[in-house]
């Protein structure tokens, strides 16, 4: 019987998007955090009638067939590319991204990696580096005497020091965007890599090229809605019932053509 299939895929596929939701609420207070959305598509069909056959000698044509599908299966889960709420904090190295792009970080492989999570610091050497202690590719050194950090909103950073009346640069900070930047790949701690779905980095000055500019002292809040997702949770949850159910009543079907003497 094909409603036992069709209706375990559909419970699978309402686990995923609860899955999905969880994930979502669980980063809720994450910065930068983009709510994911889980996507499906319907499975092949077994065609017992092609639509256009003849069906009879007289030439008529069958109209619309019989094709009997056979489930659901996940086809995406992908980012929702809207910015979440800037939050003041007053940190002098925290810094928003209002607009696009992405912060360049460098990992412990030397490889890059990209986040919107603009909570910086400064490491025992004095260099700009995420929460995570990933250094900011543009490689910035804070020196230890400076008394203060400006970050202007095309990226540049200055810093002031007790016995100079001016500011003193100290480097760049550069966006970067994508083609594609749901084809982003997450890696975790707030960081995201390119693959062959995003394209490559292109990177620029905040607030040209389609960049967005920075923001010192904010951060960006996670964009996830409870509403939406506690909607979302319960819809899924409906779902995975109803496809219980399905199964629950094809077992009695089944039950009943055994019992038939």
């Amino acid at each position: 019987m094909r409603a036992l299939k069709i209706a375990a895929a559909g419970m699978a596929a309402q686990q995923l998007r609860v899955e999905v939701t969880s994930n979502n609420l669980a980063n809720m207070s994450t910065t930068g955090y983009n709510a994911r959305r889980a996507g499906f598509s319907d499975l092949h069909y077994q065609q017992v009638l092609a639509p256009g056959t003849i069906s009879s000698a007289t030439g008529a044509i069958v109209p619309t067939g019989i094709q009997l599908g056979l489930g659901v299966q996940a086809a995406s889960v992908g980012t929702l590319q809207f910015q979440g709420a800037l939050n003041q904090t007053g940190g002098e190295l925290d810094i928003a991204i209002e607009g696009g792009g992405y912060i360049a970080v460098t990992r412990p492989d030397g490889s890059t990696a990209y986040t919107r999570d603009g909570a910086l610091n400064r490491s025992s050497d004095g260099i700009l580096v995420t929460a995570m202690g990933f250094p900011v590719a543009d490689n910035i050194n804070v020196p230890a005497d400076a008394s203060s950090v400006v970050i202007n909103a095309e990226g540049t950073v200055y810093a002031r020091f007790a016995d100079q009346p001016n500011h003193q640069e100290l480097g760049q900070i550069q966006l970067h965007r994508f083609a594609n930047p749901r084809g982003l790949e997450a890696m975790g701690d707030n960081l995201f890599r390119e693959s062959a779905a995003s394209g490559g980095a292109i990177g620029g000055l905040p607030g040209r090229d389609g960049l967005g500019t920075l923001r010192q002292g904010f951060l960006e809040e996670s964009s996830v809605d409870p509403v939406r997702e506690v909607t979302e949770l319960i819809a899924a949850q409906r779902g995975y019932e109803l496809n219980s159910k399905v199964i629950s009543a094809a077992d009695q079907m089944l039950g009943a053509m055994v019992q038939v003497r």
